[in-house]
């Protein structure tokens, strides 16, 4: 058999075998009717010829058998992800994965994507190892890709002359369904991950904020723990109008809630680096964040005690630069069960704070809070309030009450997780001014519309994986925020991109990389003074 006829029949699997998300989403998006039927037949030729383009040209027969092999194992567990979960592989999804630890990982590990990996993938390896392949002169193959590339191009073009207008629909208003494409958009999110993440040398980070300064003055050092939360929707939050009660300690404190937050990402790898960069949403690049401090860093210029906590897979290199502990296991962390609980991070941070003789403090604690898809596991038994739960990471074995209620759950557990945290500040009013923000990294998608979990790219991310829920804590010795003013202004629409400032301006720090104008607690001090509406 020649390179040529085992790339078609290579072509014809992956289209008709590892693309049903593909057609699922692509039928899903158009009426029934003989016009989009054949639509929809055009689209799976038009598949079929970038596809058989692709291996034309990077099959040769040296490479052949691995190149195929490689792209039928790939192509299969691509299959599995976007059959189950609807979730799509681009760059940003590439990096979460590349972020996410074994720990993680193994939650979204199952038989179904066994069976996956097997027929679409191992079965299909061993018909191309075992095939026998013809040799021919460089001269001769060289001949019969050109015929082959004439033939596709021809094909294609035929096809977007022939439905021309209904392509032209298609790219201007479902240009998103490209992204289902398997395995083209894998492996072109694969080589575009690599091209902005393959470093020639040494990392060089730029520094940020070395003007930052602690002014002179006040009768009270600051406290402020920043809970870096996980994957928490801000609809499900009872504070934020949520049906159910899934706040109820926390509706006993003084909290300030912010329901219009949006997140800089949908996945951790993107959000949490983001989240403490200087950059905004429109301007945030993984490579750029890297390569320049971030808000730790600043407040460490400016003599600020910063430590981090971690029950999360990392800080995704937030906390590189300070003091960090990890406590995702026993050895650290003393409350574990079936996983070491959020509630951990706060053993001997007393004592952490008793032997800081001078100085502000900036605590950051990032929980492992709603991180799916093994919801029933975030939190301990006595939490499981909802009920029945879904206790599978194959979500779609579940009904839709069922992931609900393991989802509530573990909101359920964050609001006691902060509520301990308030406690631990309360106990401290005396020696510092103490405040607690909580923001969390995305949202996450429950099944609507058959999508499940989070990082579909920003275009097409519904809103459940970009509002986020957000919290604000003050102590009564707090005042320097106008708290009433802050409260009248708190359901405006913020983002991640206010968080540097904010933390900035909680702290009193004075830099010029800090803008006033993004600053949370700056428009409600404007709004109580009378100059905007609140």
């Amino acid at each position: 058999m020649h390179t040529t006829r085992l790339n078609i029949l290579a072509t014809v699997f992956l289209v008709l075998f590892t693309n049903l998300a593909f057609f699922r989403n692509v039928t899903g998006s158009y009426p029934n009717s003989l016009q989009s039927l054949a639509l929809i037949a055009s689209l799976g030729i038009l598949l079929a010829g970038f596809i058989m383009l692709m291996l034309t040209l990077l099959a040769w027969k040296p490479v052949t058998r691995p190149l195929l092999i490689v792209i039928l194992l790939l192509s299969s567990v691509t299959a599995y992800f976007m059959d189950s979960y609807n979730v799509v592989i681009d760059s940003s999804m590439i990096h979460n994965i590349v972020q996410t630890d074994t720990r993680e990982s193994l939650d979204l590990i199952d038989g179904r994507l066994l069976v996956y990996i097997l027929l679409l993938g191992v079965l299909p390896s061993l018909f191309v190892l075992r095939v026998p392949l013809k040799t021919r002169p460089f001269r001769h193959e060289l001949v019969a890709k050109l015929k082959v590339i004439a033939v596709v191009v021809l094909v294609i073009v035929s096809q977007l002359l022939m439905f021309g207008k209904a392509y032209a629909s298609f790219f201007r208003e479902h240009k998103t369904l490209r992204y289902y494409s398997n395995p083209l958009t894998s492996i072109w999110s694969a080589g575009k991950y690599l091209a902005e993440n393959t470093s020639t040398g040494p990392l060089v980070v730029e520094a940020l904020g070395m003007d930052a300064t602690k002014p002179a003055g006040g009768n009270h050092r600051e406290l402020v723990i920043f809970v870096l939360g996980e994957t928490a929707r801000a609809d499900r939050f009872s504070l934020n109008g949520y049906e159910r009660e899934t706040n109820p300690l926390l509706a006993r404190e003084h909290i300030i809630s912010l329901p219009n937050m949006q997140s800089c990402g949908t996945s951790t790898a993107v959000s949490v680096p983001c989240i403490f960069s200087r950059l905004d949403r429109s301007t945030y690049g993984d490579s750029k964040a890297r390569s320049t401090e971030n808000l730790l860093d600043v407040l460490t210029h400016a003599g600020v005690h910063v430590l981090w906590r971690d029950n999360n897979s990392s800080s995704k290199g937030v906390a590189d630069r300070v003091p960090n502990e990890d406590f995702r296991t026993p050895e650290k962390n003393p409350v574990c069960d079936e996983e070491c609980r959020d509630e951990g991070m706060l053993a001997g941070l007393q004592d952490y704070i008793d032997n800081t003789d001078s100085g502000d403090i900036f605590i950051v604690l990032h929980q492992m809070g709603n991180h799916g898809p093994a919801y029933y596991k975030r939190y301990p038994q006595a939490f499981e309030k909802f009920t029945p739960v879904c206790r599978t990471s194959q979500l779609e074995d579940c009904s839709t009450g069922e992931i609900n209620n393991a989802y509530d759950n573990a909101i359920l557990y964050t609001d006691y997780f902060l509520s301990k945290v308030i406690a631990l500040l309360k106990q401290n009013n005396d020696g510092f001014e103490t405040a607690m923000m909580y923001i969390s990294d995305h949202g996450e998608s429950l099944g609507e519309n058959g999508i499940y979990l989070h990082g579909l790219p920003w275009i097409m991310a519904p809103d459940t994986q970009k509002d986020v829920g957000a919290l604000m804590w003050f102590g009564e010795g707090f005042d320097e925020i106008d708290v009433a003013a802050l409260r009248a202004n708190s359901t405006r629409p913020w983002s991640h991109d206010n968080i540097f400032h904010t933390v900035l301006g909680l702290l009193g720090i004075d830099t010029v990389v800090y803008d006033r104008d993004l600053d949370i607690t700056r428009p409600a001090a404007i709004a109580a003074a009378g100059l905007i509406d609140s």
